[in-house]
């Protein structure tokens, strides 16, 4: 019995460490030699996973139509990868974690909820509330585009004016921000939506949403910071002047967040106030 048990170990092994393809291939007639012109097989021959080969090839450009190619290519790479910016910066992104910031750091929160929750939460509430200005962009640019209706500067034209309308829309008559950037720039007073450049709306647009996040977060600090304050008199009352008044108030600041349903009333103001 155990010789046996040993054999059937043996023979196992031998099979896990050397397949039966490898028998196989070694029983198996020797195949006639390739003539010495005849291109030698890679490692996609036959019996292995067929791995490509990828050429790039870089050469002077020719022409100055390779040329501005080249360049417009560059630039495409180099909108990929600030795509993560842009969407933070000219959507309701921004003003949306800057609050729920605020809110943990009001409720004395370290890890709870994690930083990939809330910032997750915030892309999904950005994804409800930018919805209708995306839908615009799809119809009116990269559809179009799509179907070979229009070129690539109408698409990119076409795409911008949504954004621009959400962003000035948002501004609204709080228009110092644009104002200090078209001062700085030199520019004249802007009549209509359509004289205020991009590169000056968008960082306008940011000040102004920065400014009514931290406006948003006072207004959250203060029934929390009330109930610290309650919480560090009355331990220096009783004389707990080592207990930490932080370790006692959160709890209390918990309860009041909860029993108000906090994060409904949070998310409905935040969606809200987006105009």
């Amino acid at each position: 019995m155990k010789r046996a048990l040993a054999v059937l170990v043996l023979s196992v092994t031998l099979a896990a460490v050397f397949p039966w393809g490898a028998f196989a291939q070694a029983a198996a007639p020797a195949a006639p030699a390739a003539p010495a012109s005849a291109p030698r097989a890679g490692a996609a021959g036959a019996g292995n996973l067929p791995i490509p080969y990828i050429d790039f090839n870089v050469r002077t450009a020719r022409s100055n139509q390779e040329v501005v190619l080249s360049v417009q290519l560059l630039l495409l790479l180099t909108v990929l990868a600030l795509a993560p910016s842009i969407l933070i910066l000219t959507t309701c992104f921004l003003r949306i974690a800057i609050v729920f910031d605020f809110i943990k750091r009001a409720l004395s929160l370290q890890s709870a909820p994690p930083n990939q929750v809330m910032m997750g939460l915030a892309l999904f509430l950005t994804l409800f509330i930018m919805w209708p200005t995306f839908s615009q962009i799809y119809e009116t640019s990269l559809k179009p585009f799509g179907d070979g209706k229009m070129g690539l500067q109408e698409m990119f034209s076409n795409a911008e004016k949504p954004l621009r309308i959400f962003m000035y829309r948002q501004i609204g008559n709080d228009a110092q921000s644009i104002r200090l950037f078209m001062s700085m720039r030199g520019l004249p007073k802007p009549r209509t939506l359509a004289d205020v450049p991009t590169y000056v709306l968008i960082p306008a647009f940011v000040i102004h949403e920065m400014t009514v996040a931290f406006k948003i977060g006072i207004l959250l600090f203060i029934p929390f910071i009330i109930i610290d304050m309650v919480v560090a008199s009355t331990l220096m009352s009783m004389g707990m002047i080592m207990l930490p008044p932080v370790m006692i108030s959160m709890p209390f600041k918990l309860i009041l967040f909860v029993l108000v349903d906090g994060w409904g009333l949070l998310t409905m103001q935040l969606v809200r106030s987006f105009r």
